[in-house]
């Protein structure tokens, strides 16, 4: 959550509408493709500068201004310009630190969501802004190595389905579907780091493991933080999108909400699954260390009447009938292995040991 901090200082006392770059390095340079179709053709380019983008789609056509990697901010600027967006929508955007959240504008409407995706070192969160106007779709990705909405672009290519026969909003809905989904991807790779954590726990439970269990605790986290604001985001823009979505379009968000549902809940079911292999490992830590005790208590129990008779003929008195039989160590020794084994079948019995 600390990368989230980055650039801060740097923007602290700037008036509101002042665009600094929050967040980590990109992956790679502020890159922007522009992509237009209509049912019968599609046409990809990246383009230089945003006045290579175009303000409104042709007659029937769809435009996807797909910006990646947000550290170009006169790009973004450039960008904000050419499409008449407000000073606090590109503000919100370069702050790659924002939950999920939808706003409102004259003639567009801005959404901000946040993806994951499983890394090597663990669960990666990237932040995507989503902007819809007349015929167009804008967003906006940090770019920082994935892109979970390289499906939406297979699919215009593909020319399959309803993609390129559907409007603007139908693209908007197709790109958070695909957000949503990536939910899904994040809670299956914690789901199975959980299931081996639950095996490991009972089997060898040790400081490691319970260093994984705090890793796997704080990825959930984040993975919860973003859930809840984004099904309210999702309820928002289902209820009321400024006229931009089209009645057709309210029974796919509806789907997308159930969705979010959906991982609302296996968020919070995680959650108590990982408190509870928490509680079980605490339980594992203390019933070994409860029968080691046990075992050091019996061995000190066994031996507390052996010390008490090597202390009593251990009195160096002149006077003790024993030590003048010659016998008499022997006789010592085998007392104290009979009262050993007495005492060791008796916690047998008891089934103590």
């Amino acid at each position: 959550m600390l990368r989230y901090l980055s650039g801060r200082a740097e923007k602290a006392g700037s008036p509101p509408g002042s665009l600094v770059h929050i967040g980590p390095e990109a992956a790679r340079p502020t890159e922007v493709t522009v992509t237009c179709y209509s049912p019968s053709e599609l046409t990809e380019r990246v383009v230089d500068s945003a006045d290579e983008c175009p303000v409104a789609p042709e007659a029937g056509g769809v435009t996807w201004v797909a910006v990646r990697g947000l550290e170009n901010t006169a790009l973004i600027e450039d960008l904000g310009g050419r499409y008449d967006l407000h000073s606090l929508v590109l503000e919100d955007v370069l702050d790659t630190g924002h939950l999920p959240k939808v706003e409102e504008y004259e003639g567009y409407t801005y959404m901000v969501a946040r993806v994951f995706t499983a890394g090597a070192g663990g669960l990666v969160s990237e932040q995507v802004s989503l902007i819809l106007l007349p015929g167009v779709v804008i967003s906006l990705e940090e770019g920082r190595g994935f892109d979970v909405l390289t499906s939406v672009r297979d699919r215009l290519h593909a020319g399959r389905g309803r993609m390129r026969r559907m409007s603007a909003d139908y693209l908007f809905y197709a790109l958070l579907d695909a957000i949503v989904d990536s939910f899904f991807i994040a809670l299956e790779a914690l789901g199975e780091h959980i299931e081996e954590l639950e095996d490991d726990v009972v089997e060898r439970p040790s400081p490691e493991l319970l260093r994984h269990i705090h890793e796997v605790k704080r990825e959930l986290f984040e993975v919860r933080r973003a859930t809840w604001p984004m099904r309210d985001a999702v309820s928002r823009l289902e209820r009321d999108a400024g006229g931009l979505v089209s009645e057709d379009i309210e029974p796919f968000l509806r789907d997308v909400y159930d969705h979010t549902i959906q991982v609302v809940e296996t968020t919070e079911t995680f959650r108590e699954i990982l408190l509870a292999v928490q509680d079980t490992y605490l339980s594992s830590v203390s019933n070994r260390m409860n029968e080691i005790m046990k075992v050091l208590t019996i061995i000190a129990t066994i031996f507390i009447p052996l010390t008490f008779i090597a202390g009593v003929y251990g009195m160096n008195f002149k006077h003790m009938p024993e030590i003048a039989q010659p016998w008499g160590y022997p006789v010592v020794l085998g007392l104290m292995t009979t009262v050993a084994t007495i005492m060791v079948v008796y916690f047998r019995r008891r089934r103590w040991l």
